[in-house]
């Protein structure tokens, strides 16, 4: 009876054993798996074989970017929210110029709004003088009569696509101070990427949709679709440091108006509700949802380290206020909330569990999340995933971390009324 008991003991224990193990592996694959299950069920596709390289801030990108439109053979394609006319732009422009002689092929689009509002916008004279060397140029949306149009959905995209070979996506647009800073701010910290891979073909996709429709023409996309061809021929750009690459699988969501309106929403509220470990965010207008802060909430609660990166300093009013409210609920709540303080964090980026990332143009603010066309690269990949982890954790250095006692020495009376006031506000900022 003794023997018969111990060997019934000793099944039990290693199905027990054989459940545990098997439990934490399908934990470990389960907040990755399940995000991107989540993001295929809005029909997003995912290919596994790209590379992705991150550009850290202005410097590195712009230095990438121009580099790779030198050695273009196709075309090239633009699309961004604005084209500050500053030192940068007309640098791009003279090669993009240059590059047209030679036979390239150059579409830009640009958003008339993100034109309009920045304090150094492209005139018509400076359009006509593109476009007589050869460029193909054209506004989103120009703003019309009744002036109103531009309140609605803006394209707030920065998509780059070189021969249909490579792809450059992230927060930064056109400017100078993605290198300068500003006497406002100070630094301007953004981030960047560049993809090769079947991936491209997904960007050229988004682009070629919009061009077609702000320039009135029927562009056939299929002799720009080379995502996955040999990209030999690009010299001396910054390199994919990760073994991985060539085999990184990404996916990207796109936000377009009355197509896939939620998209955005779906996927920060799958990322935070999936994750079982770590989640690291960075957004500059923190305005939120009442969705994505409680699950930012429950995610905390849950034992998940929540942590948050928002800039003390920003370009805009009272949204900022928004968001310093949003922090200090959030760190009331369990969340690690860091102020960054030397400049201006445009970034936009969030890590989950050490597995999936993203890097685009998506802030966390009712404009992204339900008015503008919007598109943001998911990278499922430990490698990538962690060189955003480490870029975070090295900034902490530049933070004081959010509590009650440096939050009522940062924040006086009146700056706590205004945080509590522009979260009333958060649907129109």
């Amino acid at each position: 009876m003794k023997r018969s008991a111990r060997r019934i003991f000793n099944i039990l224990t290693r199905c027990l054993l054989y459940f545990l193990l098997h439990a934490s592996i399908a934990n470990a694959q389960k907040a990755d798996s399940l995000i991107v299950q989540d993001l295929r069920a809005e029909r997003v596709t995912f290919s596994h074989n790209n590379s992705v390289t991150l550009l850290t801030d202005g410097q590195q990108k712009f230095d990438d970017l121009f580099k790779a439109i030198r050695q273009a053979r196709e075309s090239v394609h633009l699309e961004y929210f604005n084209f500050r006319n500053d030192s940068i732009a007309r640098m791009l422009f003279e090669l993009l110029i240059a590059k047209a002689r030679e036979g390239v092929e150059i579409r830009a689009l640009f958003d008339a709004f993100g034109n309009s509002s920045n304090n150094r916008p492209l005139k018509n004279y400076h359009l006509d003088s593109i476009r007589a060397a050869g460029i193909e140029i054209y506004k989103f949306d120009p703003i019309t009569f009744p002036w109103i149009n531009h309140v609605f959905s803006r394209d707030h995209r920065k998509i780059v696509v070189i021969d249909g070979r490579i792809a450059y996506t992230g927060g930064m647009n056109v400017a100078d101070y993605y290198i300068k800073g500003t006497k406002v701010v100070g630094e301007w910290h953004d981030m960047h990427c560049r993809i090769s891979g079947e991936e491209v073909n997904t960007l050229q996709r988004i682009f070629l949709k919009m061009w077609n429709k702000v320039a009135g023409q029927h562009v056939d996309e299929s002799r720009y679709l080379n995502g996955g061809k040999d990209i030999s021929y690009f010299r001396n750009l910054k390199p994919d440091e990760c073994e991985s690459r060539g085999n990184k699988m990404v996916g990207i969501i796109n936000r377009e108006p009355r197509v896939s309106n939620k998209i955005i929403r779906t996927f920060y509220l799958s990322a935070i509700n999936r994750a079982q470990d770590s989640i690291k965010l960075i957004n500059p207008y923190f305005t939120l949802n009442r969705g994505i802060k409680k699950a930012l909430k429950r995610a905390a609660g849950r034992g998940v380290k929540v942590e948050i990166m928002l800039s003390v300093k920003s370009d805009i009013p009272l949204t900022p206020d928004c968001g310093f409210y949003n922090a200090y609920q959030l760190m009331k709540a369990g969340c690690a909330v860091w102020m960054y303080k030397p400049g201006f964090h445009h970034t936009k980026i969030i890590t989950v569990d050490g597995n999936v990332c993203t890097v685009g143009s998506a802030n966390l603010n009712s404009r992204s999340l339900s008015w503008d066309y919007e598109e943001n690269a998911v990278i499922v990949d430990r490698c990538t995933t962690a060189q955003l982890d480490n870029l975070f954790d090295k900034e902490k250095a530049d933070c004081f971390k959010l509590t009650s006692k440096s939050w009522n020495q940062w924040r006086n009376g009146w700056q706590k009324f205004k945080g509590w006031f522009a979260h009333l506000l958060a649907p129109f900022l």
